[in-house]
C-alpha cells in the first residue's frame, strides 16, 4: 500500500513539472513573437450609404363604380396613358336612364303645381282685400303654394340624384396617369365594392426609405440649426438591375411616428420621371453620400463579438493587452466606423486569437495607410 502511495505522488510530481515546464515554454514563444498592432487616428470619411426603398406612385388611385350595372364597354387597354376625364368604361344605363325621365316628369308636374297655386294665391288676395272672403281663406292658399313649392325644390333633388347616377354609369380617370390590370370583362356585373382598375400618376414618383433613430436625430438636429445638409438633395436611386437612375432625387418629408418594434421611421424622397421609366410599386435602393467627421476604422479582422457586443484589444505603453468594446455606427468595407475609441489608440490588429486579456506582447506596429493599401472602396459594399 505504502508503495502504491508512493507512485502516486511521484507522478503527480511529474505532471506538475511537465505543466509547469509546458507553460514556462508558452510564455517563452509567446513573448519571443512579434504582435502585430496599429495605431487609431480620427478621420473623416465620405462614403455612400444605401437603404430598400419602397417605390410609389405620386398618386395611385383604385378606380371604382359607384352605382351597380353590368360592364357594357371597356374603352382603354392595360397600360394605356390617359387623360383627366377620359373615359374608361361604360356601364348598363337603362335603368338610370329611366329613372331621369321619370324625375324629369315629376319635376314638370310639381312645377306646374306650384304655377296653379301661385294663380290661386293671388286670386284669393283680390277677393280678401274686397271682402268677399276671409283672411283665413287667404292663409289656407299661401300654406298651399308653400307646399307646393317645396315639392318642386323635392323634385328637382331628385332629378338631380337622377342625373348624377346616370352620370356614374360611364366611369372616367381621376387624373392623367397609366392604367393597370383590368380584373372585370363586358358583361360583368359589377357594384361600388368592384375594382374595376387602378390609375397610377409617375410623372414623379416617391421612394420611402427607413433610417433608425439615430440617424433621424442626426437629420433632425442639423434641420433645427438651419443647416443644409447637401445629401438630402442629391440622392440616387438604384434600380433592381444594379444600374443607376440618372434623375437625382430630394428628401422632401419624415413620417410622423416610429414604427413599433424596429424603431424605424421613413424618409420620403421625390424624383422625377419624365420618360416614364419608373412604374408603381418597383424595387431599388436609395443612396446617398454621408460624411462623418472625427471617427476611427476600425479593422474587422481586429474585432470579436460576444453577445451582440464588440470588442478589440486596446494595447498601452507597457504592450499590456486589454479588452475594449464599442459601438459600430456602420460597417463599410472591411471595416468598422465608430466614434467610441480614443486619438491615438494603439490596437492588436491580427492574431487576437493567441492574445487575451492582460496579457504583454510584443508589438509590431503596422502603419495604417499600409493596412488601407490594396483595398477599393466601392459604393455597393456598406452593409445596413
Amino acid at each position: 500500500m505504502k508503495s502504491i502511495y508512493q507512485k502516486l505522488i511521484l507522478l503527480l510530481g511529474v505532471a506538475g513539472v511537465v505543466s509547469s515546464c509546458s507553460e514556462a515554454q508558452r510564455e517563452k514563444v509567446f513573448h519571443t513573437t512579434k504582435t502585430p498592432i496599429t495605431r487609431l487616428t480620427p478621420t473623416s470619411i465620405e462614403f455612400p450609404q444605401s437603404y430598400v426603398a419602397d417605390v410609389q406612385a405620386i398618386q395611385f388611385v383604385e378606380v371604382k363604380p359607384k352605382v351597380e350595372g353590368f360592364v357594357q364597354q371597356i374603352l382603354v387597354d392595360e397600360g394605356e396613358k390617359v387623360q383627366k376625364g377620359q373615359p374608361l368604361f361604360r356601364l348598363s344605363s337603362e335603368e338610370y336612364s329611366v329613372s331621369v325621365k321619370e324625375a324629369q316628369a315629376n319635376y314638370k308636374q310639381s312645377e306646374a303645381e306650384l304655377q296653379m297655386a301661385e294663380y290661386e294665391a293671388e286670386r284669393i288676395e283680390r277677393l280678401v282685400k274686397k271682402n268677399i272672403l276671409s283672411k283665413i281663406r287667404l292663409d289656407q292658399v299661401m300654406t298651399q303654394k308653400e307646399v307646393a313649392r317645396m315639392k318642386v325644390e323635392q323634385a328637382k333633388s331628385q332629378l338631380q340624384r337622377a342625373q348624377t347616377n346616370y352620370s356614374y354609369t360611364t366611369v372616367t380617370s381621376p387624373f392623367d396617369g397609366y392604367i393597370d390590370r383590368i380584373p372585370y370583362k363586358v358583361g360583368s356585373l359589377v357594384t361600388p365594392e368592384s375594382l374595376l382598375t387602378t390609375v397610377s400618376d409617375v410623372s414623379e414618383i416617391f421612394a420611402y426609405y427607413k433610417v433608425n433613430e439615430s440617424e433621424y436625430l442626426k437629420f433632425k438636429r442639423a434641420q433645427l440649426r438651419g443647416e443644409q445638409l447637401p445629401e438630402m438633395n442629391n440622392i440616387e436611386l438604384i434600380l433592381p438591375d444594379g444600374s443607376v437612375y440618372p434623375h437625382k432625387g430630394r428628401v422632401e418629408t419624415v413620417e410622423g411616428d416610429f414604427e413599433r418594434g424596429t424603431g424605424s421611421i421613413a424618409f420620403r424622397v421625390r424624383f422625377p420621371n419624365p420618360d416614364g421609366l419608373l412604374k408603381h410599386g418597383v424595387t431599388g435602393k436609395v443612396r446617398m453620400m454621408t460624411k462623418m467627421s472625427d471617427v476611427y476604422l476600425v479593422p474587422q479582422k481586429s474585432t470579436f463579438e460576444i453577445q451582440d457586443f464588440t470588442y478589440v484589444y486596446v494595447v498601452d505603453k507597457e504592450g499590456i493587452v486589454k479588452v475594449r468594446s464599442f459601438q459600430p455606427l456602420q460597417r463599410y468595407e472591411k471595416f468598422y466606423i465608430t466614434e467610441d475609441l480614443e486619438p491615438d489608440t494603439y490596437i492588436v490588429y491580427e492574431g487576437i486569437q493567441s492574445v487575451k486579456d492582460g496579457m504583454e506582447i510584443h508589438p509590431d506596429t503596422i502603419g495604417f495607410q499600409q493596412i488601407m493599401q490594396g483595398i477599393t472602396l466601392d459604393k455597393d459594399s456598406l452593409n445596413q
